[in-house]
């Protein structure tokens, strides 16, 4: 009996104990289920801000709403953008600062001239961050008179540039130079010249001829005294090229130079001549247009001439965008530079926009160039000032008279200028038809893509980055920076 009560009493403590323990496990779970959820996987935040510019004018260089990142998926054409691979680094966006540029900025009142530099050159939100500049050594077409640095009486030579002076420059170009490096002392200055000073010419005109082998050591030095005036007046002029468009005499000022010649006197004269001077400035051949890519490979193969050169410069009123990648894949340690573009009195908003933005600003980074300028910063509604024999239809992205109006190269430059400052890098993106884009990685570590829909419809298309993507919409023409 005693044995019987025993188990008895075991087999119901068990009986209880077991409950217990279920009641428990229980418990646990209803608690884990609705007072401690389990926390999802995070959600990403990562947004692309965009500004776009459509070719009827309607948004002009505006912000729009964020687009998110996500992991949703569709049927869209993808760009993807992979900031681990990375290509050339870029120096800067801009124009050419002519003397004309300078004379009608000049003219304006003395609030309006400073809000238009700080807009132009300023770091604020809405400023357009130009970061390079090409002036002219002396006289360009744009200005309104033909000078050099060094003009002589008819007959009479100066091999020692005793009369060597910046000339008409002290009056418009250097005191706004000084100006807009107060705002952005880090801005990149490009020298170029139309021509030497005529007595040193094969024909003693402005116009054509060439530099006459006998002045080859007096021209050296004429851009020994530039670097060196610039200088002293506070201005550091980062490079030159030789000759502006060398195989074009149809211009008020202009000069012929072939590529031998070029080599010779870089070889001969203006390297050593800058080597001798301790001068930094870089030397940047050719300045002319895509269809001659030998000119430049044809001096890059003087092994003599080689060591003292920079880089390639290019323009595209002839030839390919493409002929920038020739002359890297030959020389991939020389840089690429595009130096020049127009916008004329005749072409339509669209039409230049879509243009430029796909050759000069996405081509020519795409085939290694590390600048990408347009054409005159500024011109009078004439399109004024200009030499006899120079430019009548140039427009300028601002046209100055009684006030400022923005033209259509104000905005193919603040695509990139206002997002792509000086130090990124282009990185790996790929193209997809009907949108040409190229993609940067910005010293903060910012990603940015511009991209242009050349199509006649609408486009919708993804951008990928990191296994996310958002998602993009363009209408036909118009032009798009994202930044994430």
């Amino acid at each position: 009996m005693k044995n019987k009560s025993a188990n008895k009493q075991r087999i119901f403590a068990i009986i209880i104990l077991s409950g217990m323990i279920a009641l428990s496990c229980n418990c646990s779970k209803k608690s884990k289920s609705s007072g401690n959820p389990v926390t999802p996987p995070p959600v990403s935040t990562l947004a692309a801000n965009w500004w776009m510019t459509r070719g009827d004018q309607s948004v002009l260089l505006e912000k729009q709403p964020a687009i998110p990142f996500t992991s949703t998926t569709n049927s869209n054409s993808t760009i993807e953008v992979d900031s681990t691979i990375s290509f050339q680094s870029i120096d800067g966006f801009g124009y050419s600062l002519t003397g004309g540029s300078a004379y009608v900025i000049n003219k304006l009142p003395p609030a309006d001239k400073a809000a238009l530099l700080q807009e132009l050159f300023g770091k604020n939100e809405n400023s357009l961050r130009i970061s390079y500049l090409r002036i002219s050594i002396g006289a360009s077409d744009l200005n309104s008179e033909v000078f050099s640095y060094d003009d002589m009486p008819s007959g009479q030579t100066d091999v020692s540039l005793t009369n060597f002076n910046l000339s008409k420059d002290t009056v418009d170009v250097i005191p706004l130079l000084k100006e807009i490096i107060a705002i952005n002392p880090s801005i990149k200055i490009l020298g170029s010249p139309w021509s030497p000073p005529v007595w040193m010419k094969t024909n003693g005109s402005s116009a054509g001829g060439s530099l006459q082998t006998q002045y080859y050591a007096a021209y050296a030095q004429y851009f020994v005294k530039y670097v060196q005036a610039m200088k002293a007046n506070g201005i550091t002029v980062d490079a030159i090229t030789i000759q502006n468009e060398p195989e074009n005499a149809n211009n008020n000022p202009s000069m012929l130079m072939n590529a031998n010649e070029q080599a010779d006197f870089i070889k001969n004269n203006l390297g050593p001549a800058f080597q001798s001077a301790s001068i930094k400035t870089k030397i940047i051949l050719f300045d002319h247009n895509c269809d001659h890519p030998n000119y430049p490979l044809t001096i890059l193969n003087d092994a003599a001439a080689k060591p003292y050169i920079d880089g390639s410069a290019f323009h595209l009123y002839v030839g390919d965008i493409s002929a920038l990648s020739s002359v890297h894949n030959a020389y991939p340690d020389k840089k690429l530079y595009f130096t020049e573009q127009w916008t004329g009195a005749n072409g339509s908003f669209s039409g230049d926009l879509q243009w430029h933005i796909k050759n000069v600003i996405i081509g020519s980074v795409r085939n290694w160039s590390s600048v990408a300028l347009e054409w005159n910063l500024a011109s009078d509604a004439s399109y004024n000032p200009h030499t006899p024999g120079g430019c009548t239809e140039c427009k300028g992205a601002l046209t100055i008279s009684s006030g400022v109006s923005r033209n259509v190269s104000y905005y193919i430059i603040g695509h990139a200028s206002r997002f792509v400052p000086a130090g990124s890098v282009r990185i790996q993106s790929n193209n997809i038809a009907g949108i040409p884009n190229a993609a940067f990685l910005t010293p903060d570590g910012k990603k940015v893509m511009i991209a242009v829909n050349e199509s006649t419809a609408a486009q919708s298309f993804n951008i990928k980055y990191k296994g996310q993507i958002a998602v993009a919409s363009l209408q036909p023409g118009a032009v798009a920076t994202f930044v994430w």
